[in-house]
């Protein structure tokens, strides 16, 4: 049912049908279903496994030191969370939870730590650890977004972020006060500054489709 999606994942990209399974079977591959809500992991516990999502959106949220909560990534269909902190074993510093009914994957990373020497084995060896340095690329994304003081510097490089990935008009899988949790700020502030680039002609948007009119 989720074959498609599965294709699209870096690990899997590429593979016959056979190879598929066999990396399936590599990563300890086990489906499991979770109500929107529903916390998939919990901050000061060990992560055993990571995820794939086949269906829905997972968050990966951290609480700052007053408490608030930051969203720290958005996981949807095809994308993986948690392959890090499952791999070197420590506990998650992040809750983890789903935004809305979710289906996923879990897998584990026991055989990769077994250096198994056949071909298959090597290469999705390789392409984990290819999943981990672009992890790391993200997070730089991240930051570039949290290191900035004004609202409008971080929508700025937020946006120019989507830019380079998708175009001058994309969807964004976050709610307003997602989006405000995201960028470290609260909604009323965000719906303010969107509005003002709204108004000046930078961007328009519709829900949760925006168009970016010219670079920023």
């Amino acid at each position: 049912m989720y074959e498609e999606i599965i294709a699209k994942n870096s690990l899997f990209a590429g593979l016959s049908e056979d190879d598929t399974q066999y990396a399936l079977s590599f990563f300890g591959a086990k489906p499991a279903h979770f109500e929107k809500g529903e916390m998939l992991a919990r901050a000061g516990e060990p992560l055993t496994r990571f995820g794939m999502v086949l269906s829905g959106n997972v968050q990966v949220c951290m609480e700052d030191f007053d408490g608030n909560s930051i969203i720290m990534a958005i996981v949807t269909p095809g994308h993986t969370f948690g392959e890090s902190l499952c791999f070197i074993g420590n506990e998650s510093p992040v809750n983890i939870y789903a935004v809305s009914d979710t289906e996923l994957l879990w897998l584990k990373t026991d055989k990769i730590k077994e250096h198994g020497s056949d071909k298959i084995a090597v290469l999705i060896t390789d392409r984990f650890i290819s999943m981990l340095a672009a992890r790391t690329l993200e997070m730089n994304d991240r930051i570039q977004i949290l290191s900035k003081i004004k609202l409008r510097d971080r929508l700025v490089t937020y946006f120019s972020q989507n830019v380079s990935k998708y175009g001058m008009s994309f969807r964004l899988p976050l709610s307003r006060e997602d989006m405000a949790a995201y960028l470290g700020t609260d909604r009323s502030a965000l719906s303010r500054e969107l509005g003002k680039m709204r108004d000046e002609g930078i961007i328009e948007f519709c829900r949760n489709n925006f168009t970016i009119k010219h670079r920023i």
